[in-house]
Formats: structure tokens, C-alpha cells, sequence
């Protein structure tokens, strides 16, 4: 059932998200970051691995569920999110809710209250925005929180302080009376986070506007493997049995990287990793088989996957260079994840303001995407050649030139950042 849209706006979230495969853009924090509670910064720093694990293990969880409904509501076309914003910014906003509203934000991100409780589940996203956060990570990610807060309103110290604490929230005082102004302080504030890559997040605001959320989360990662650019040529991308664009094909050639041929679903998987703790995770269903890998998409399939991958000489590897930038209004979408309560008139976010007559009334979440050669230094130890690592394997060819799936996460916690899937990388 899907929720029905207030008239007036009560409560905005808004994710934006830029995501830069191959592109020299690194985002920063902006200056005058909140800090952190020591005491809660302590406790981030002693968290178990535990905490850490299960928020990503549930991440996957909903990553896939939500997929699967992007994917019925956007019937061929190109889909592109990040599961693992999403469900920062809902679980940030579930510091304030309570009664069944709690319960459905948290439930709804696949969470059993009975197996974790509340406190955990923050500290485990609190741990996991830590460790992006470390200049030591070598692949360039940076992800923030911001609430803009209409200046008259009161704001609970202890919704402000947690948020800060465990989410790395800043907080704008906004006057929403002027909602043109405010639009443009929100949409300057995502544009310099996203180093202008988003340039108009929020389109519309009124004046009963209260708060707005603001979610942003860039990656930045350098094949280790690089396509060499001039070995791009235009290839025939097949959209179908009867139809194909022609499309910029990357190329390289004699690389040795993780495959695995999955015969049961009819799909190979390949990942190629990023310099640092991340990789893409690519999976080419056969023509005519995208729904059967689609309907078995599951934290256990992704698990096979990974367990199976084996080193793999890939002769010639082909992946299409694309741009593709999506906007999804996710208030019509997640009620069906049952994340419901939170749209309507009985919302029970009195932990924000104390003002139990607020609603969230839209959830706008923004992508965009450039996969491309450029961006990794061809340094020494790069490509790597044919060596006795895939001796048991027979060498195979693989060349995506029909629709497939693309994950990028993270190694060291099984965070997925971004799932994507091509449809036709000329869409845009």
C-alpha cells in the first residue's frame, strides 16, 4: 500500500548522492564540523565487530529488498542507489521516533529489535561512519549528515547531541518562512559537498517546511586494474534479443582477477578491485536471464558469490563507459518495505521536536554515476599478466555488452555503497 502524500510539507529528507566511479572528485567535510561526544566517541572506538557486521549483514538485507522495488516501479530503465545512505539517514531519524514508528524505520531496514537492540544498531552505523571517515583509507569516500532546522522551532539537546555523536550530523538554523531562500542555502550546501556534481537537490519547498535531512556520499576509487583509453572503441550493447545502441567499450586485456561461473543462475560474477579496502562486484546474467538473478538476489547469493570467486585469467574483459544520473522520490517506496507509519498524520517523531503533529512528507534520493578508464595511475604492478595463479582455470573471455548488475563494496566490513544496474548505458 502506498502512503499518501500530506499536501503540506512537514518534514523533508533528502539524500543526495554522487557517486564517482573513475572521476578526480574527493569530497571533505565542510569546515566546522560537530564533534563528538567523548564518551560516545569512546564507546564507537570499543564497539565489537559484532555491531559493525550485523548493520552491514542488514544493509545487504535491504539493499536487495529495495532493489527489487525500484525495480518494478522503474520498469526498464537504468537503476542506481546507495543502500548504505539510505539507511544511515533512516536510522538517524529513528533517534527521534518512537512507539510503532520506531519499530517500522528500524524493522524496515530489515532490523529484529528482539535479536539487536536499539543502542547497538547505532553504534554499529556510528563505527562503520568512523572507519569512513580515517584519511588513512585509501579509497576516497566521504559521507555526511546535515539538518536544516527551521530557526524557531525547538529542537530536543538530546536528538541534536546523538545525532552528532553517532551520525556525524551538522545543524543549520533555516527560516523556511522564505522558502526560496532556504531551498537555495540547502541546494549551495549539496552542491559544494558534491563539488557541484548535484547542482538542485531540493526543487520545491513551502513555508510549512520544518526541518529538512540531507544525506550526501561520495566515492572516489582507482582500478587497480586500469583500461588503457585508447583502447576504447564502440561496440554493440545488446538491449534485448532484437535491439542495441552503440556505446564507448573499455577494454583490457590478459588481466587475472576473481570469476566465478555461477551455472545455477546462469551468470558469471568478476570483481575488480579498487587500490584500498573496496572492489566492484559485476554480474553478466545471461540474455534472457536478468529476472531469474534478480528473483534470487539474497545476503545468501552474495555470500556464494564471494566464497566462490577464484582467481581467473580473463583474456579480454569489455565494460561499457557510461554516465548516468537518477532521482528517486522514495516516500512512495518504502511504506512498501513496511516503512509506513513515519509518512502519515500518526508518526511518532516527538523525539525531535517534541511536536507530535510531525510527518516526514518526502524522500528525495539522488545519484550519479561515472564509471571511465581515467582516474588510475598506470604505475607498475597494475595489470597483472598471465601467471601460474590461474593454472587450474582455463583462460575465458568476458564482455559486457548486455544488461548487467554492478555492486561496489567494502572488503573489510561487507558494506555495499552503491548497486547499480545497466539497462543501457546510453540512457544517461
Amino acid at each position: 500500500m502506498h502512503c499518501r502524500r500530506a499536501e503540506k510539507m512537514a518534514f523533508l529528507i533528502a539524500l543526495g548522492l554522487l557517486m564517482a566511479g573513475i572521476c578526480p572528485v574527493v569530497l571533505c567535510y565542510p569546515d566546522g564540523t560537530l564533534g563528538r561526544d567523548t564518551a560516545v566517541q569512546e564507546d564507537q572506538d570499543n564497539g565489537t565487530q559484532v555491531d559493525s557486521l550485523t548493520v552491514a549483514n542488514k544493509i545487504t538485507d535491504f539493499a536487495f529488498c529495495l532493489y527489487k522495488e525500484l525495480v518494478l516501479k522503474n520498469p526498464g530503465e537504468n537503476i542506481v542507489f546507495s543502500p548504505f545512505s539510505i539507511s544511515s539517514a533512516f536510522a538517524m531519524l529513528s533517534l527521534g521516533a518512537n512507539r510503532k514508528t520506531l519499530e517500522e524505520i528500524l524493522e524496515g531496514l530489515k532490523f529484529n529489535l528482539t535479536e539487536t537492540p536499539e543502542a547497538d544498531i547505532h553504534r554499529g552505523f556510528g563505527h562503520l561512519l568512523h572507519m569512513l571517515s580515517q584519511p588513512e583509507n585509501q579509497v576516497q569516500i566521504s559521507t555526511g549528515n546535515a539538518m536544516f532546522i527551521e530557526k524557531n522551532l525547538p529542537i530536543q539537546a538530546e536528538f541534536i547531541e546523538k545525532a552528532r555523536a553517532l551520525y556525524q550530523a551538522k545543524a543549520f538554523r533555516t527560516d523556511f518562512k522564505q522558502p526560496q531562500e532556504a531551498r537555495k542555502l540547502i541546494n549551495d550546501y549539496v552542491r559544494k559537498q558534491t563539488q557541484g556534481k548535484i547542482k538542485e537537490l531540493i526543487s520545491d519547498l513551502d513555508e510549512e517546511t520544518s526541518m529538512v535531512l540531507v544525506n550526501h556520499i561520495s566515492f572516489m576509487g582507482k582500478w587497480k586494474i586500469p583500461f588503457n583509453p585508447d583502447d576504447t572503441f564502440e561496440a554493440d550493447f545488446h538491449l534485448d534479443e532484437k535491439r542495441s545502441v552503440k556505446v564507448p567499450m573499455m577494454k583490457v586485456k590478459d588481466v587475472i582477477t576473481p570469476y566465478f561461473r555461477d551455472e545455477e543462475l546462469s551468470c558469471s560474477v568478476v570483481e575488480l578491485e579498487y587500490i584500498g579496502n573496496a572492489s566492484a562486484l559485476f554480474i553478466l546474467p545471461d540474455p534472457g536471464r536478468m529476472q531469474h538473478v534478480e528473483a534470487s538476489l539474497r545476503p545468501e547469493t552474495l555470500n556464494k558469490w564471494k566464497e566462490s570467486l577464484r582467481p581467473r585469467l580473463i583474456e579480454e574483459l569489455h565494460l561499457p563507459k557510461f554516465s548516468m544520473s537518477k532521482n528517486y522520490n522514495l516516500e512512495d517506496t518504502l511504506p512498501e518495505l513496511g516503512i509506513r507509519e513515519v509518512f502519515s498524520t500518526q508518526a511518532g517523531l516527538s523525539g525531535i521536536t517534541g511536536d507530535k503533529e510531525m510527518r516526514v512528507s518526502m524522500v528525495t534520493h539522488q545519484v550519479m554515476l561515472d564509471v571511465a578508464e581515467t582516474g588510475t595511475e598506470a604505475s607498475a604492478g597494475t595489470t597483472l599478466k598471465y601467471t601460474f595463479l590461474s593454472a587450474k582455470l582455463p583462460p575465458t573471455d568476458l564482455k559486457f555488452n548486455n544488461p548487467y548488475l554492478y555492486f561496489i563494496t567494502n572488503y573489510e566490513h561487507s558494506i555495499i555503497y552503491f548497486i547499480s544496474k545497466m539497462i543501457d548505458p546510453t540512457q544517461g
